[in-house]
């Protein structure tokens, strides 16, 4: 079953809506200030610092940044310094940087993409990602695994996937650390998708409340923390997983939508953008902080004195955000045949090599009608690609792709990956089933929503991706009971209808001249 879209009322949280858009919040009254950007005398006795998202000199559609009125420059504190993860501390470090230099790995997701990373062509499946048992309790950044990735984040080219699953938050009473823990990506933009549990998302900008059938978008060098979202009784669920898309080079932007016209598909409106909110600093002068910076894939730790939260005010368009998928405004077919999946294209990033070619692109699979005349076959068809085709399923099921009794096949939470020229499409059973079935009246589908990654990137597969336990090795026998049906026909019309052994076909119920079914 689908969850609600988050009731952002209950949290207390407003946002701004649109896409693209220049905004400005303040969280205390004339904080922002007027007529300029970078005033001698701030007001309130703030400090002005530039985010930027692209180079100054980016053509101006295309500029991000974001003016930032805080209490503290983030400068404050870089005097500990950053020390690498996955080592055993060194003495000079805080007990809490050494406690978070020892729990995460000294790479992103548990991967070396230098040794971790194997290319491997074939068709491969997943099931849902483990979660956590209760104890030892672990935190969002701890349970980030990789599962493919290409290119380099040092040269900004390519992109990562990940999964994760966790169930203690990143900062609060309910954490895993001595310490409150914030990060922060210097590599690129991430797109996180949840699948079981909200999260509740707290950046400099301000905080958001993601459910499982919205996903969000922080940008590359906004601080963040991840907690699980907390029950209108104010409790948490007990785990969180999902799945992450990162970019890095560029940032996500709407699809162009030609003929389409001027509305459709993912709605500039339907995009929300937190507002300011502020951290006093007694909210942590009992609590030591931790800022994590994933730089090159690798991870780096050192300790801050004052809350990262202490943004007072803001103006700009470099934000983080979320979307409702339900909002989505799907575009299909109404006489005949399949269109390309790109059609349910809610975010791109531009970056292939060739115009009209994304070096990612976010695709979902929503609830819709399917109005195509009798003879359309409705799932999606046989396919070999020139993108990488990463999918995964938020809830219910997916119409291509059946679950298998014992509760296998592509189920919520599991994945799949078809890489680039592999061969994919409907499984036997799914196939056979649409074949069989009449297509007269139009259909609604609402038995769940399924997302796709796709990008032009030829993706390596980490070690944890190929040696899981969840891993599918058997996948590509979902294909075995697709038939040679012309053969079949051809051996009807030569022996007047009559079956020559009936054992090496199977058993046939009926035929005509266009098809035999089973």
């Amino acid at each position: 079953m689908s969850e609600d879209a988050t009731n952002d009322e209950e949290y207390g949280l407003r946002y701004h809506h649109g896409f693209g858009n220049h905004f400005e919040s303040e969280a205390y009254p004339s904080a922002l200030p007027k007529g300029r950007n970078n005033p001698r005398i701030v007001p309130h006795g703030l400090y002005t610092e530039q985010l930027s998202g692209t180079a100054f000199t980016a053509p101006r559609n295309e500029n991000r940044r974001v003016w930032l009125y805080r209490m503290q420059p983030s400068v404050v504190g870089t005097k500990s310094g950053f020390v690498g993860c996955g080592i055993n501390g060194k003495k000079e470090c805080t007990r809490a940087v050494n406690e978070a230099t020892k729990r995460l790995s000294e790479t992103f997701g548990g991967a070396d993409w230098s040794s971790d990373m194997k290319l491997d062509p074939n068709p491969m499946r997943w099931g849902p990602t483990p979660l956590p048992s209760p104890s030892p309790s672990i935190n969002f950044l701890e349970g980030i695994q990789t599962l493919l990735g290409s290119g380099d984040p040092t040269s900004k080219a390519g992109i990562g996937v990940y999964v994760y699953a966790f169930n203690a938050d990143m900062s609060g009473e309910n954490r895993s650390t001595t310490a409150d823990w914030h990060t922060y990506n210097s590599d690129g933009d991430f797109l996180i998708v949840p699948q079981q549990s909200g999260l509740w998302i707290q950046t400099e900008i301000g905080r958001m409340a993601v459910s499982p059938r919205e996903f969000c978008v922080i940008p590359r060098g906004v601080v963040f923390t991840v907690n699980i979202l907390k029950t209108n009784e104010g409790e948490s669920e007990k785990f969180a997983r999902g799945y992450m898309l990162e970019i890095f080079r560029g940032h996500f932007q709407l699809p162009e939508l030609g003929p389409i016209g001027s509305n459709g598909l993912a709605n500039a409106r339907d995009f929300l953008h937190p507002t300011a909110h502020f951290e006093a600093d007694d909210a942590i002068k009992n609590t030591a902080c931790v800022i994590i910076n994933k730089f090159g894939q690798h991870l780096f730790a050192r300790s801050n004195p004052h809350s990262p939260y202490n943004v007072v005010a803001w103006h700009g368009n470099y934000l983080p955000f979320k979307y409702d998928l339900h909002k989505f405004c799907a575009v299909n077919s109404v006489t005949y045949d399949h269109p390309d999946p790109s059609i349910y294209t809610v975010l791109t990033a531009k970056g292939g090599d060739e115009e009209g070619t994304a070096l990612a692109d976010f695709v979902i699979f929503p609830p819709r009608i399917m109005a195509t005349d009798e003879n359309t076959f409705r799932p999606p068809w046989f396919h070999r690609n020139v993108m990488t085709e990463f999918m995964g399923l938020i809830y219910g099921e997916y119409d291509a792709k059946k679950r298998e009794t014992g509760g296998g096949g592509f189920v919520p939470g599991g994945a799949s990956l078809h890489s680039i020229m592999t061969p994919h499409g409907p499984d036997a059973q799914s196939y056979y089933a649409n074949v069989k079935k009449d297509c007269k009246t139009p259909t609604r589908f609402e038995g769940g929503l399924a997302f796709m990654f796709e990008s032009s990137a030829m993706c390596k597969v980490s070690k944890y991706a190929l040696e899981c336990e969840q891993r599918e090795e058997g996948y590509a026998d979902c294909w075995d009971d697709l038939a040679a049906l012309f053969r079949i026909l051809m051996r009807l019309s030569a022996n007047n209808g009559e079956i020559e052994d009936e054992k090496a076909h199977g058993d046939i119920l009926y035929c005509d001249e266009d098809c035999v079914w089973f």
